[in-house]
């Protein structure tokens, strides 16, 4: 395991050791679980991202009538009465 020093603002310190306390848990576990969630979230995303550049590279797209559906399918119509 590496260890490093990270710099945050008194608030952030005090607000991790708030939560450290409350979780029973270290200052140093509960940063280290931030920081091993943020990379796993942009990770994730940028891999989505990716994903879809490549498609788009390829001419995947969706048609019309696809969204179409899409949108009927979240979105109701309002019509005034």
């Amino acid at each position: 395991m590496t260890a490093f020093t990270v710099q945050v603002p008194d608030e952030t310190a005090a607000r991790l050791d708030q939560l450290a306390e409350k979780l029973d848990r270290s200052r140093s576990y509960i940063a280290a679980q931030a920081i091993e969630d943020f990379i796993a979230r942009e990770e994730w995303q940028l891999a989505e991202i990716e994903n879809g550049l490549a498609e788009a590279d390829r001419g995947e797209f969706a048609s019309a009538d696809d969204v179409a559906k899409l949108v009927a399918k979240y979105v109701t119509s309002v019509r005034p009465s």
